[in-house]
Parts: structure tokens; C-alpha cells; sequence
């Protein structure tokens, strides 16, 4: 029988498991999106980092995009916690195509209408119907959806944590 103790290690491990695939996924999205606009892979993760640093997050090469990839993932745990810790109390797991793409949207519409205008992030992002497209089915397929699949599958989600 799994002590409280091995049960916060499961969530944990689920957690960062699943930061770790929605990290990915959307970093390879942005990468390949934008690259067939012409932009360099480097800039993605700089971009990133811009929301911390502002315009100098560009100038700094390797050191800031490595920041950015930091912050990135970051942001990815944060998102799959919230998501599976949330599954524990909250009947998502029932139906985790629609929830999951539900939360999909939702992140999407938090990081771009909230977060976004909060931070220094540069150059200011403006609306265009390819990038708000790709940013929407990529939060639904990329994001929401595996996280919602993958808390559906932590049984011991649903165990108490304590």
C-alpha cells in the first residue's frame, strides 16, 4: 500500500512528466511555426525571455535563450500542475477531450490577454489571424489535451496527497 509520502512523489513525478511533454510540444510548435515565417529558432526561447528581460533578452545569444527555455518549462509545470491538481477534486477526468481543450483555451487566452500584457515582453504582440490559429489548436492539441490525458491516467490523482 503507497505511504502518503509515495503518493506526492507519483503526483510530482506526473506533474513534471507532463510539464515536461506540454513544454516540448509547444516549444517544437513555436520553433517550426515561426520558422516558416523566416524566423530563427534561437529567437523563440529569446522571446520568452523577453516577457523578463524586455528588448535585451535578444542581444545576449545562447545566455538568454537558455533563460527563456528555463522559463519556459516553468511556465509548462505550472500549467500541468494546475491542470492535475485540479482533476483531483474536479470531475475532469470524465470527459478529458473536452476538458482538456477547454483548458486549452483557456491557458491560450491567459498567457496572451493577461500574462502577456503584464510582462516586458518585446516586441509588443499584435493580432493576426495565422498566430492566434496556430496558438489555438497548439494550446487545445499540444497542451491541453495531453495534460488532460495524461491526469485522466494518474490513479493515484485522485488519492489524497496528506
Amino acid at each position: 500500500m503507497p505511504t502518503p509520502a509515495d503518493r506526492r512523489a507519483n503526483v510530482l513525478l506526473v506533474i513534471a512528466g507532463a510539464g515536461l511533454l506540454i513544454g516540448t510540444l509547444d516549444l517544437l510548435d513555436a520553433i517550426i511555426y515561426y520558422g516558416t515565417l523566416g524566423v530563427p529558432p534561437i529567437k523563440i526561447p529569446q522571446s520568452v525571455a523577453s516577457g523578463v528581460l524586455g528588448r535585451i533578452a535578444y542581444g545576449d545569444g545562447m545566455v538568454t535563450a537558455a533563460f527563456g527555455v528555463a522559463l519556459h518549462f516553468f511556465i509548462a509545470f505550472v500549467i500541468a500542475a494546475v491542470y492535475i491538481l485540479a482533476s483531483r477534486s474536479l470531475p475532469l477526468s470524465r470527459r478529458p477531450i473536452l476538458s482538456g481543450a477547454a483548458y486549452g483555451i483557456c491557458v491560450y487566452f491567459f498567457m496572451n490577454y493577461i500574462v502577456l500584457p503584464l510582462s516586458n515582453v518585446y516586441p509588443r504582440p499584435h493580432f493576426a489571424t495565422g498566430p492566434f490559429l496556430n496558438g489555438i489548436i497548439g494550446h487545445i492539441l499540444l497542451i491541453g489535451i495531453p495534460v488532460a490525458l495524461i491526469a485522466r491516467r494518474c490513479v493515484d490523482c485522485k488519492k489524497p496527497l496528506l
